[in-house]
């Protein structure tokens, strides 16, 4: 029985063939940017167009005043909102940085040395991606309390550095390096951490790529924390901040354009590092799956 044969599409060169597949691909891009598209016009309406009926899908006269009254909102909350924004720019960075670390050294370790349990740690970490972080809510409050971190700042920091699917991604990316190389640097004197440095590093980009993408992405938008662990106002993040205010303006017609504007916030710095890295992550996801 012969394999399936796919068709790949070439951006660069375009082939009636490619028709079939633009067909079904371009109204559905549309139909999911439309919610996007929805909120980027919103934000930008004035308090007339928000109470306009019927309603508008496009934005007539559009002006700042959403984002204005959002940030005199939060500077009226005794925590000046530049406060939020400071703990979730510190605590994403610090948990990208750790998260890409840990994957990769965990990563070639899994991959290339030998070592008792190997298989265990690693279908321990498979499990693991089965489980919603809601399911592990109890067990985790628990440890954490356990640890003496409750409205302490690293309860931010330590739940969201064990990522199990960057652990995947990445042995996955390693699996492909070929022992051959490994074996030729260790014939030139290298050491594991020469070796981890200037081969592995290089070699998953594209897999570190990913990790950083979905651990910022896991982090900037998490509430998790601020609401479970933290009381202290001081300590709370930019994400939670932005969710308790749309929640609470939203509710109202003049609030949407509020929320609206909180949204865009939140989603603007996941859109640019995606478009910076998407070339990296296609790379990744083409390669992980099947060696």
């Amino acid at each position: 029985m012969s394999a399936f044969q796919g068709t790949k599409m070439n951006p660069s060169k375009f082939h009636k063939s490619q028709i079939k597949f633009l067909v079904f691909l371009i109204p559905m891009a549309v139909f999911m940017a439309l919610p996007i598209v929805f909120i980027f016009f919103h934000a930008f309406k004035p308090i007339d167009e928000l109470f306009a009926y019927p309603p508008r899908f496009f934005v007539e006269k559009p002006t700042l005043q959403n984002f204005t009254d959002l940030f005199g909102q939060a500077n009226a909350t005794g925590v000046p909102m530049s406060r939020y924004l400071f703990n979730s720019i510190v605590i994403t960075l610090i948990v990208v940085f750790l998260t890409i670390l840990i994957s990769t050294m965990a990563g070639y370790a899994l991959s290339k040395k030998e070592f008792k349990s190997k298989k265990i740690i690693f279908e321990i970490n498979t499990i693991a991606l089965m489980f919603v972080p809601a399911a592990v809510s109890i067990p985790r409050y628990l440890l954490i309390e356990e640890m003496g971190l409750i409205n302490n700042f690293l309860v931010h920091i330590v739940p969201l550095l064990a990522m199990p699917i960057g652990l995947f991604l990445v042995k996955q990316f390693i699996d492909q390096i070929p022992d051959e190389l490994i074996e030729a640097a260790k014939l030139d004197g290298a050491s594991d951490f020469q070796i981890f440095l200037r081969i592995i590093v290089p070699l998953v980009k594209p897999a570190i790529a990913t990790v950083a993408i979905l651990s910022f992405q896991l982090v900037w938008n998490s509430t998790e924390s601020s609401t479970l662990y933290v009381n202290d106002e001081g300590l709370k993040t930019f994400a939670f901040y932005m969710t308790t205010l749309t929640s609470t303006a939203g509710n109202s017609v003049a609030g949407q354009g509020l929320a609206a504007a909180a949204s865009l916030i939140m989603f603007i710095p996941n859109l640019i590092i995606f478009i910076i890295l998407q070339s990296q992550v296609m790379n990744t996801m083409a390669h992980s799956g099947i060696k």
